[in-house]
C-alpha cells in the first residue's frame, strides 16, 4: 500500500526561476471537498475487496487439502499490484477527453471487476472442489489474477484522479483515503467474511440454533459485491463529472508521451546507486519468506480455525496505527535505514518463534472445536504483535529512504518504481517458500504392508499406502527445514547487505538525480 508525503510549501521556487506563476499551497481545509473525499474512500474500499478475497481463498484451500505447491501457484494472484508500473504509463497516456482522463479506465475496469465477481459467484464452489473433487487451482489463479489486475488498474486511475479531484491544499488527504479505504475493504472481505462464512463461529456467537453453514457463503459474498461494483460504477459514471482543473491552484496535467514515460524508467534503472538498491530490495526478504508465507497456513493445517486467525488482526489494529507514528521519529534523520538494519536480526530470529508456535500448537490445542486456551491466544497475539513491530520498522524506514532519495523531476515515477521493486522482493521468495514445503517434507507410510519402502512422496504412493491399510505420517515437516535454511541465508545476507545499505545511505542526493550530468 503506497503512502504519499505531501509537504505544504510557500511559493514554488522552481516555477519562479522559470518565470512561471508560482503555485501557492494553502492550509488544508476539507470545505468543498467532503463529497470528493467520501467518493475516494468508497473507491479505495472497493479496491480492498479483491485484495481481501485473495488472502481468504488460500485459507479455504488449505482446509480442502491442497498441496503447498498449489498454494504457490495461487500466490501469483497477488503479483499485479507489484507489476502495475509496467502498464501505468498507458493508463496515464491513453484516454478519451469526452469521458475523462481517469474515468476512461475507471468505469470499464470496475464494470469488469463486477462481472468477474458475478461469474465467480456461479462457479466458485465447483472450482474450489468438494469431498472427493480436487480444487481447480489453474482456473482460480487465472480468474483472481485477472481480478487483481483490474483492481491494480483501478488503483492507478483513482490515484491519478485524486490529485485533480481534490483541491491542491487537500491532496494530502488522498493517501489517508487510500490507507483507510483499502484497510476497510480488506477487513470486510478477509476478517469479516471468514468469520461470517464459518459455521462454528456463527453457531458459537451469532445463532441460537446451530446450522451446518455460516451466515455468509462465498458465492453469496461474491454475488453481493459484484452488484455493488456494478451499481457504484454506474452512479459514478452518471453523477460524477471529471473536470480538468483550471483554477490556478493545480498544476496543469499535460498529455504524457508513452515513450517518454518508459524512457524515464530506463534512465532511473541506469543509475548505479539505484541498481545497488534494487539488488538489496529484491533479496532482503529471503530470510523471512518461510515465516511470512507459510506459518499461517501451517496453523490452519494444525487445526486452528481460519476465522480465529483472521480475528487476531482486530486487537492489532491500534498497534498498526501507532507504530508508523512512533517509528517515524527515528527515520526522519539523514540515516533512515539504520532502523531497517536493526530490525532484520529480530525478524530473522522470529523464525524460530514461528517454528516453535507451529510445533507446539497441536500439543496446546488438541481440539480447536472446543475453543482456544486463553494462554495460547495470548501467546499467538504477542507473536503477531512482535512480528508487526519488525515489519513496520522495516517498512517505514524504507519508505522514508525512498522519499529522501527520489528525484522529484520525474514526479512519482521514481518512488513508484522503488515501491514496485520492494513488492517484487517479497513476492518471489514467498512463492518459492510455498513451493518447497512439500519437497522438503519427509513422510513415511506406517501400519500397512511394505510400508518401509513407501515414503508418500507423491499421490500414487499415498494411494498405495492407504490401499494397503496404512497411513502417511509426517516424520519431519519441511516448514522447519525451510525456516532454518531461510534464517541461515538471512544472516549471511545481512553480512553483505549491511555494507551495501551503509554505502547507499552515505551517498548524497546528487548521486540519485537523473539530470546530474547536465548540471
Amino acid at each position: 500500500m503506497e503512502r504519499r508525503a505531501v509537504k505544504n510549501k510557500t511559493p514554488n521556487t522552481s516555477a519562479m526561476e522559470n518565470g512561471e506563476t508560482p503555485l501557492i499551497i494553502r492550509p488544508s481545509s476539507v470545505k468543498g471537498d467532503k463529497q470528493n473525499i467520501a467518493l475516494l474512500l468508497c473507491l479505495y474500499t472497493l479496491q480492498g475487496i479483491p485484495l481481501g478475497l485473495s488472502s481468504a481463498i488460500p485459507m479455504i484451500l488449505q482446509n480442502r487439502g491442497v498441496s503447498y505447491k498449489q498454494q504457490a501457484e495461487f500466490s501469483f494472484v497477488t503479483w499485479p499490484f507489484s507489476l502495475k508500473l509496467l502498464w501505468a504509463p498507458l493508463v496515464d497516456s491513453i484516454f478519451s477527453s469526452r469521458i475523462g482522463r481517469r474515468k476512461t479506465w475507471l468505469i470499464p475496469t470496475q464494470y469488469l471487476i463486477g462481472a468477474f465477481m458475478l461469474l465467480l459467484s456461479g462457479h466458485v464452489e465447483q472450482w474450489l472442489g468438494s469431498e472427493g473433487v480436487e480444487p481447480n487451482i489453474e482456473i482460480l489463479t487465472l480468474l483472481f489474477f485477472s481480478l487483481n489486475f483490474l483492481a491494480a488498474t483501478q488503483d492507478i486511475a483513482v490515484d491519478g484522479w485524486a490529485l485533480t479531484m481534490l483541491k491542491k491544499n487537500n491532496v494530502g488527504h488522498a493517501s489517508t483515503c487510500n490507507s483507510v479505504g483499502q484497510t476497510a475493504g480488506f477487513f470486510l472481505s478477509y476478517v469479516l467474511f471468514m468469520a461470517l462464512e464459518s459455521a462454528s463461529f456463527c453457531n458459537m456467537y451469532l445463532r441460537t440454533v446451530p446450522q451446518d453453514t455460516g451466515i455468509v457463503t462465498l458465492p453469496g459474498f461474491l454475488y453481493f459485491w459484484g452488484w455493488v461494483f456494478v451499481v457504484t460504477t454506474t452512479l459514478v459514471a452518471v453523477l460524477k463529472k471529471e473536470v480538468e482543473p483550471r483554477d490556478g491552484e493545480h498544476e496543469v496535467v499535460h498529455d504524457r508521451d508513452i515513450q517518454t514515460a518508459y524512457k524515464s524508467l530506463k534512465d532511473i534503472l541506469a543509475l548505479r546507486p539505484v541498481q545497488t538498491l534494487v539488488i538489496i530490495l529484491l533479496t532482503c526478504k529471503i530470510g523471512f519468506s518461510s515465516t511470512d508465507s507459510v506459518m499461517t497456513l501451517k496453523l490452519v493445517e494444525a487445526g486452528i480455525p481460519k476465522e480465529r486467525l483472521g480475528l487476531m488482526a482486530i486487537p492489532l489494529i491500534p498497534v498498526q496505527l501507532a507504530l508508523p507514528l512512533v517509528i517515524a521519529k527515528y527515520t526522519t534523520g539523514p540515516r533512515p535505514l539504520d532502523i531497517f538494519l536493526r530490525a532484520i536480526p529480530y525478524r530473522l530470529l522470529f523464525g524460530f518463534v514461528a517454528a516453535f508456535l507451529v510445533w507446539v500448537t497441536p500439543v496446546l490445542v488438541p481440539d480447536a472445536s472446543e475453543g482456544l486456551p486463553f494462554l495460547y491466544v495470548v501467546f499467538l497475539v504477542v507473536c503477531y504483535a512482535l512480528h508487526q513491530v519488525c515489519v513496520y520498522c522495516m517498512f517505514v524506514s524504507i519508505m522514508a529512504f525512498f522519499a529522501k532519495v527520489s528525484d522529484s523531476s520525474v514526479g512519482g515515477t521514481y518512488m513508484t518504481l522503488l515501491n514496485t521493486v520492494t513488492n517484487l522482493g517479497g513476492n518471489w521468495p514467498a512463492m518459492l517458500a510455498l513451493y518447497f514445503v512439500d519437497p522438503l517434507t519427509w513422510k513415511q507410510c506406517t501400519g500397512g504392508a511394505e510400508s518401509l519402502d513407501n515414503t508418500c512422496r507423491n499421490s500414487v504412493e499415498k494411494e498405495l499406502c492407504v490401499s494397503k491399510g496404512g497411513r502417511c505420517v509426517t516424520v519431519l515437516d519441511g516448514f522447519y527445514i525451510e525456516t532454518a535454511i531461510c534464517i541461515v541465508i538471512g544472516f549471511s545476507w545481512l553480512v553483505w547487505g549491511r555494507k551495501k545499505i551503509n554505502y547507499v545511505q552515505a551517498l548524497d542526493e546528487y548521486s540519485w538525480k537523473l539530470n546530474k550530468r547536465k548540471r
